[in-house]
């Protein structure tokens, strides 16, 4: 092989390899991020695939707060609440401020790690809007999981927006 080709190979071969390690580094960052939502009911029973998360593994859920279930530490920003959908409860523990609209009794969807099978330490709390309002992922998951749900006109319009 003369010198000019082994210069061209060794080119080729430079950028496919910067290519792939790009890629890869792409692939890694995204799976990183990735964050599965979860109802209390998938997370406890699983989904119908059969997939539950692992004890670390960061994910989104949503559901209903349970009336009466939230305790606030007097002497720092910590607030624990469960979450409930049709099925089992799920703590939700969380050390921040909590958004203007959040109340027992509503929809929210909090992203965090989870702690233990039914545990989940969040980073984030988000409330719905209306008292009348259901996030969508909430509700396309309630639909699917549980048939004899009824849903008011006003709830399945804020699930298309």
């Amino acid at each position: 092989m003369n010198p000019r080709r082994k210069k061209r190979l060794g080119i080729v071969l430079a950028i496919f390899i910067g290519i792939s390690a790009t890629v890869g580094l792409i692939i890694y960052a995204l799976n990183q991020n990735m964050d599965l939502f979860y109802t209390p009911t998938e997370l406890v029973n699983g989904k119908s695939d059969g997939t539950k998360p692992e004890v670390g593994q960061r994910l989104r859920i949503g559901g209903m707060v349970v009336v009466g279930s939230v305790s606030r530490d007097p002497k720092s920003l910590r607030v624990s609440f469960d979450l409930q959908d049709v099925g089992p409860t799920v703590t939700v523990l969380y050390d921040g401020i909590l958004p203007d609209l959040f109340r027992e009794g509503q929809g929210i969807v909090a992203q965090g790690v989870l702690v233990d099978a039914t545990t989940i330490e969040a980073f984030e709390v988000l409330a719905k809007h209306d008292e009348e309002y259901m996030p969508a992922e909430i509700a396309e998951a309630m639909k699917k999981t549980h048939e004899p749900l009824q849903y008011s006109e006003k709830q399945l319009q804020g699930s298309d927006q």
